[in-house]
């Protein structure tokens, strides 16, 4: 387990949605003047659907994407969402900054928080054992 914190990985993966939806309606909803700002909001967004939905959590579709893999793209992307209005150059626009800043600590506070688990109910023993995946346990 990598995390023992509050907040479930169905829970985390349900905000990834979530996020992920608000970051490509967002340009739109809050009026978005930077081409740069609007072209971010929507590629993080389908960036976060896209990954959510690959990862090994009970909200992946796919389920390739290990939770230790999904924790840490999680943590850069939150750090890149800091860093986008700086790099991109659209702090002159209230907006968009705070939008990426303040999902962005969100985001880094969520990941955190969360408590990563695989999406797979199967429990596998090293030694092959009894508990292996597969097995009936011995009474």
């Amino acid at each position: 387990m990598l995390s023992h914190g509050p907040v479930p990985a169905l829970v985390h993966g349900l905000l990834e949605y979530a996020a992920g939806i608000l970051f490509i309606v967002a340009p739109f909803l809050f009026g978005f003047d930077a081409a740069a700002a609007t072209a971010a909001s929507v590629v993080i967004g389908l960036v976060l659907l896209a990954f959510t939905a690959c990862s090994d959590l009970p909200t992946g579709l796919v389920r390739s994407i290990t939770p230790g893999v999904h924790l840490t793209v999680d943590v850069v992307l939150a750090v890149l969402m800091v860093a986008l209005p700086f790099v991109l150059g659209f702090t002159d626009e209230a907006a968009p900054t705070a939008w990426f800043i303040a999902l962005g600590v969100l985001h880094l506070l969520l990941s955190i928080g969360t408590r990563f688990e695989s999406g797979r109910d199967e429990v596998t023993s090293v030694d092959g054992g009894p508990g292996s995946a597969g097995e009936a346990p011995v009474v």
